[in-house]
């Protein structure tokens, strides 16, 4: 982990072709045994969707051949940032998708920031019905953050956007587009480092649906990117919120964005409060924009490492975690 004076305790494949056989479980892993058996035997399951939360030890190859995702439908998601209290900026999330088992992953890699994450355990090749106790697959899953926080209180997260295309740069390295958000997690402290590693590479929308994403950290920044007719786009925040839903925002006006009644909700809350939203007023924004297939929603308090998880729309049933373990 680097350490800069913090008080802190998102298609995967690289830029070569998909292999023709599947990867070796674990590819990604460039840790000692011990250090993946202590990965493995950290793995808890917290509830029945089923959750499970896991503490990666060591060190981990983000350039390795990953599991390669596809998708017959388009994610659905609802994102916000919101900065209306500058000392509890909120990041918030639904990861709308099929009945899939989940992983809350925390990850320090000896040259990147400690991090906690959401990953889709389908996309390691894992069922609902599977015991992962001892999978190797698991080794994998640092590759696959669908939404995520690090310890310099930068945030990320992704939805479908379906009309997006990225038109490749051969000068620039290509990596997938949910393995970004790792590269982000690990290399960035803040949201213009964090568009810095978006800059510096191509990305690569095959096997499933093209994505946009939001970016926000503790200092108060947040950002949309998005790739239209083939180009990267930026749109910085300018009020005391920011919004993502399924829809393509910029260039767009805001009469047409409300056309979307996910974002229209989450944009009169937000306008209504400020963007001042404590955790309990934030899962209730998650919760008044849930749909049938919502797997989790997450709240991530930027300032502090704190996260709390619904998961499957059992609000009742809210899990606490922190950045750091204990």
């Amino acid at each position: 982990m680097r350490r800069f004076g913090f008080a802190l305790l998102l298609v995967l494949g690289s830029c070569t072709p998909a292999p023709s056989s599947p990867p070796a479980p674990g590819a990604a892993s460039r840790q000692s045994a011990a250090e993946a058996d202590a990965t493995l035997a950290s793995l808890r399951r917290v509830d029945d969707l089923p959750l499970y939360e896991m503490t990666y030890t060591g060190d981990y190859d983000t350039s390795a051949t990953g599991p390669q995702p596809t998708a017959a439908t388009p994610f659905g998601c609802s994102l916000f940032a919101a900065f209306g209290d500058p000392g509890r900026p909120m990041f918030g999330r639904n990861f709308d998708w099929d009945p899939n088992p989940a992983l809350v992953l925390r990850a320090d890699p000896p040259d990147g920031y400690a991090s906690i994450s959401l990953v889709d355990l389908r996309y390691l090749g894992l069922t609902a019905a599977d015991d992962p106790k001892g999978d190797r697959r698991l080794l994998d899953a640092p590759l696959l953050p669908f939404d995520g926080l690090n310890e310099r209180g930068l945030a990320v997260g992704m939805a479908a956007d379906e009309g997006a295309s990225a038109t490749p740069d051969p000068a620039k390295p290509t990596v997938g587009s949910v393995r970004i958000l790792r590269l982000v997690l690990d290399e960035a402290a803040t949201v213009d480092e964090a568009l810095a590693v978006f800059d510096r590479h191509n990305l690569d929308f095959t096997g499933g649906p093209p994505l946009h994403y939001l970016l926000a950290d503790a200092s108060g920044a947040s950002a949309l990117v998005e790739f239209t007719a083939g180009r990267q786009q930026v749109e910085r925040r300018t009020g005391p919120w920011q919004a993502l839903t399924n829809v393509p925002l910029i260039g767009v006006g805001e009469q047409e964005r409300r056309h979307d009644q996910r974002y229209r909700i989450l944009t009169d809350s937000l306008g209504r409060s400020g963007g001042t939203v404590t955790e309990v007023d934030a899962m209730g924004l998650l919760r008044a924009v849930s749909q049938a297939n919502t797997r989790w929603s997450v709240t991530y308090e930027l300032g502090t490492g704190r996260l709390q998880l619904v998961t499957g729309r059992r609000w009742q049933s809210v899990h606490t975690f922190r950045l750091a373990p204990g």
